[in-house]
């Protein structure tokens, strides 16, 4: 006798990707995206958790990725990752991507995406914007590749 499974008539819309080009500093975790760890520092404390800086990428930008608690263990370079309502904000006046309280990143898969490691959206000098200060512009380049984790010669 053969199973049959039937979809969940409640299912959630299938989840927008937002490339990481697009990704614009903001006081909200509004950003969901695919990506992979490309590169990860050694972990420390801040406060009393544990942190660690990573560089994460996709096939349009890289930026670099801050890790929390549990996280900075259960990821490793090579892994694909979903973040879900993460947040693009100042961390110590460097501009990180995280999950944030209300955000969630999991693995979803192993090695095997096309990425870039330029521009680095962590290098970039960003400013509220004239016309609408709620909102983010970029200013400058600050480096072209991270200054963290600089590209293999």
């Amino acid at each position: 006798m053969s199973q049959q499974t039937f979809p969940n008539k409640k299912m959630e819309p299938e989840t927008m990707f937002l490339p990481l080009k697009n990704i614009v500093p903001a006081a909200q975790n509004n950003i969901n995206a695919k990506f992979i760890l490309v590169d990860k520092g050694i972990a420390g404390l801040e406060g009393q958790y544990k942190t660690c800086m990573a560089l994460v990428a996709d096939e349009t930008a890289a930026v670099h990725f801050q890790l929390w608690g549990d996280e900075c263990d259960a990821f490793e370079p090579g892994d694909i990752l979903v973040l879900t309502n993460g947040i693009f904000s100042t961390n110590r006046n460097n501009m990180v991507l995280r999950a944030g309280k209300r955000g969630k990143v999991k693995k979803v898969g192993e090695f095997y995406v096309a990425f870039v490691e330029t521009p680095n959206l962590s290098e970039i000098h960003w400013c509220p914007d004239p016309s609408d200060p709620k909102k983010f512009v970029q200013l400058s380049v600050v480096s072209p590749v991270s200054r963290i984790f600089p590209p293999l010669p």
